[in-house]
């Protein structure tokens, strides 16, 4: 799936899922993430999906290692059970009540190649720090997670408490007005969306923006901040789901 912003801000070009990110979907909304396959095909079908293509995309998906094949049904993979973690923590992400310190990282390693400092870069962005220079990250210090211990092979990790002033701080460290137009820009599109695939689209573009949210303290987002609206609706819609596919295999 991808999303596109047009040449209007907050306005949103969506692209139709394949069958693939149809049947993962619905796995990374599934708990625990296994189902066997009369339940995917029969869950498929409301997004437009028929059985020979959703059979044939779960060979291709084993084969890449997406999923793996059960007694019962298919599972996703060890890698797309992290991103369901991911997806999970960017629908209810940890917090704790913020005294005004920030995370800070600082890359100490050298001679890294491009494969590396790429790698590097995406985890660090994953954990929801933003780089303020060169080799620096941070974020306030109100998400209830630990760094990964692998990170002090290659940083320092410590405590600040920047002279800038946070709110102006954090404008400066990531898009605020940008995520939140475009939040705006889906719960509107999903308010006017009837469609099965349609819905599952644009819900699928709900989680994707969801992982960009930097889940700052309230007291430095700007008014009206829609990161709870959103999130939401998206539970709402998981619900939905989750009662369809049990409905279909009663």
């Amino acid at each position: 799936m991808r999303m596109n912003l047009s040449a209007e801000p907050g306005e949103l070009e969506l692209r139709p899922l394949s069958a693939r990110s149809v049947v993962l979907s619905l796995l990374l909304g599934t708990h625990p993430p296994e189902l066997p396959v009369k339940d995917l095909v029969r869950g498929v079908e409301p997004f437009g999906v028929g059985g020979s293509t959703v059979r044939a995309a779960l060979s291709r998906m084993v084969a890449a290692g997406d999923l793996r094949r059960t007694d019962t049904g298919y599972l996703l993979s060890d890698r797309l059970l992290e991103r369901q973690r991911r997806q999970d923590e960017a629908v209810h992400p940890h917090t704790r009540a913020w005294d005004g310190d920030w995370e800070m990282v600082v890359i100490t390693v050298t001679g890294r190649g491009p494969a590396e400092r790429a790698d590097l870069r995406a985890r660090l962005t994953a954990l929801r720090l933003a780089e303020l220079r060169e080799g620096v990250w941070l974020r306030p210090a109100n998400l209830r997670r630990p760094l990964p211990g692998d990170l002090d092979r290659v940083a320092e990790r410590c405590t600040a408490r920047p002279e800038r002033p946070a709110g102006e701080l954090a404008a400066s460290l990531w898009p605020l007005d940008d995520w939140s137009a475009t939040a705006r820009a889906l719960l509107a599109h999903i308010a006017r969306t009837e469609l099965p695939a349609d819905r599952l689209t644009a819900f699928a573009a709900v989680v994707r923006h969801l992982l960009a949210d930097p889940v700052l303290p309230p007291e430095l987002l700007p008014a009206d901040w829609p990161g709870a609206a959103l999130r939401a609706t998206y539970t709402g819609y998981q619900r939905e789901v989750t009662d369809e596919m049990q409905t279909c295999r009663e």
